[in-house]
């Protein structure tokens, strides 16, 4: 176990390390000079005097193997490398990436989590009663209701709860039951946190709850046919124990390599959720970058991204050992 995890790592740090060369190759390969990858940097509005503080923080009159090398360990005045956590400047807004990353990936992380526990919940409460009563009337309903919720596009669904719990129709006044829009930080009122998200938890874990229930139970259905299923169930156990103990813990090996991928990507934004509800995270500053032209920000996002991607993949990875002792690690 301790050597797979270790080669695992390394792995993912392997990959890291190649996305880093990716993303600093994003703007440093640039035939018409220096000048121009500093415009590029310093977006629509930098002024010559700003351009020539980029190509000077940057080295980038300096060969293209030392500049990756300031971007990844330091080695100019005031630039320290990504080894360290300097993403950079954002010159756009005068202020570093990573404060812009601090400021965004609560929100983010909040909304993530938050969804991740409703759908994962709903999702295998639903595909597994399915499962257990394959062709019932109960079995059709959570069907025909994950078919409905995961062909409706997510901002679509966004709207129409604002519509709902937001908006009164008929007098054309606001209900205020839920915020439209915001955020309230979780350590300052935890309550006001949850009630700013409850909108946007339900717009994300709907839909993504109903691929849930599809995958529960087809992984459900396969595994209670099997051989030791049946044997379970001859020597007398509870209904409830062969499909929660001996049926359910088998049929998570597939969910969990799908709950790993979809929270990896939410942590690096979920950008229509967020705009529909004026959030400000890290999709909604991606956006934001993508329209600045704010190429130190897009940068810093592609990387915690991946980061995030890789850690959600050594995670899934562990629990398939904890879940299923047939896996073998060696």
């Amino acid at each position: 176990m301790a050597r797979f995890l270790v080669r695992r790592i390394l792995q993912g740090l392997l990959v890291i390390w190649l996305v880093t060369i990716a993303a600093f190759l994003l703007f440093a390969l640039d035939p018409s000079g220096p000048d121009s990858v500093a415009r590029r940097i310093g977006g629509r509005s930098a002024t010559p005097a700003q351009l020539h503080r980029i190509i000077e923080d940057l080295g980038l009159r300096e060969h293209i193997w030392n500049q990756y090398w300031h971007f990844l360990v330091g080695g100019v005045p005031g630039r320290h490398g990504l080894i360290r956590g300097d993403l950079g400047h954002d010159y756009y807004y005068g202020i570093p990436v990573t404060h812009v990353l601090k400021t965004a990936a609560p929100v983010t992380l909040s909304l993530a989590v938050g969804a991740a526990v409703l759908w994962l919940l709903m999702g295998l409460a639903s595909g597994v009663l399915s499962a257990v009563r394959p062709r019932s009337f109960l079995d059709r309903f959570f069907t025909s209701i994950a078919l409905f919720f995961y062909s409706l596009p997510t901002f679509v669904l966004g709207l129409l709860l604002l519509l709902i719990f937001y908006f009164d129709l008929t007098t054309k006044a606001h209900l205020h039951w839920f915020p439209a829009a915001g955020y309230v930080d979780l350590t300052k009122n935890p309550a006001q946190w949850a009630h700013h998200l409850l909108l946007p938890w339900l717009t994300l874990a709907v839909v993504s709850a109903a691929a849930y229930t599809r995958l529960a139970r087809s992984s459900m259905l396969d595994v209670l046919g099997e051989d030791y299923i049946r044997t379970a169930r001859a020597k007398g156990l509870s209904e409830r124990r062969v499909v929660l103990r001996h049926g359910l813990r088998a049929a998570l090996t597939p969910i969990v390599t799908q709950f790993g991928i979809d929270v990896a990507v939410l942590i690096g934004g979920a950008v229509v959720t967020e705009t529909v509800f004026s959030l400000h995270g890290l999709g909604y500053e991606a956006v934001q970058a993508i329209n600045n032209q704010d190429l130190p920000v897009i940068i810093g996002i592609v990387i915690v991204a991946s980061v995030a991607v890789v850690v959600a993949n050594i995670v899934v990875d562990i629990f398939y050992a904890i879940l299923d002792p047939r896996v073998r690690l060696n």
